[in-house]
């Protein structure tokens, strides 16, 4: 069904879990910082979070990212973070879901944490009849070898922060000015590419509502080549 946006109230979890904000329209820089400072604040009771967000236009790079990924920034800012991973762009249009997680109390690996987080946006992608899957060597989520989705973490003690971005109805042109995660020509799509039936607001609780599914039974099935 499709939810007109502002009239879909809520995820549809039998059994919420989770704290899940829908923030709307957010700069990146002082969403980072919020989610350094929550989970420096956070304790063994702190229930995990999940927040639901865009970015206006920005390039963000990873601890370990290089700057020659970057081949023109055309006037939009670059911000060095510290998850992992390479240079991704953010953009009106694209879901992100921050993960704010005690990964040790869901009994996750890291490895068994990225593997939900791409299982839970393959299969939002496959209510839409878009075929994706998971790349071992490539976190992140593709159609046809095109990425639909990226995905960088911070783990700091057992709790871990920034999240996986799903590209829905935007403009994809700003990832022709960089190599996307590292990747010389690698190709990017987006939900617009295959679907008309959908809102960004309905996209976002979708996907809240799998990874919650995915992270709390974990990773037991596997969409990868």
């Amino acid at each position: 069904m499709n939810h007109p946006a502002g009239n879909f109230s809520g995820p549809t979890i039998d059994d919420p879990h989770f704290i899940v904000k829908s923030l709307g329209l957010c700069d990146f820089q002082p969403t980072w910082q919020t989610m350094k400072s929550f989970t420096e604040r956070r304790t063994a009771e702190t229930q995990d979070q999940i927040w639901l967000l865009q970015h206006p236009p920005v390039f963000t790079q990873g601890i370990a990212g290089k700057p020659e990924h970057l081949l023109d920034a055309h006037g939009i800012p670059l911000i060095e973070t510290d998850r992992g991973g390479q240079i991704t762009y953010h953009g009106p249009g694209q879901i992100i879901a921050y993960l704010l997680l005690d990964i040790r109390r869901l009994k996750l690996t890291v490895r068994e944490l990225v593997r939900s987080m791409e299982n839970a946006v393959i299969d939002v992608l496959k209510t839409y009849q878009i075929p994706a899957t998971g790349r071992v060597e490539a976190p992140g989520v593709y159609v046809d070898k095109a990425k639909i989705a990226s995905l960088g973490l911070k783990i700091k003690k057992n709790y871990c922060y920034h999240g996986i971005a799903l590209n829905v109805d935007m403009d994809l042109t700003p990832f022709s000015y960089i190599n996307p995660c590292g990747y010389k020509g690698l190709r990017v799509t987006q939900v617009r590419d295959f679907s008309v039936d959908f809102t960004l607001e309905q996209v976002g609780f979708q996907l809240a509502n799998q990874l919650q599914k995915k992270l709390l039974k974990g990773p037991l099935n596997h969409h990868h080549d």
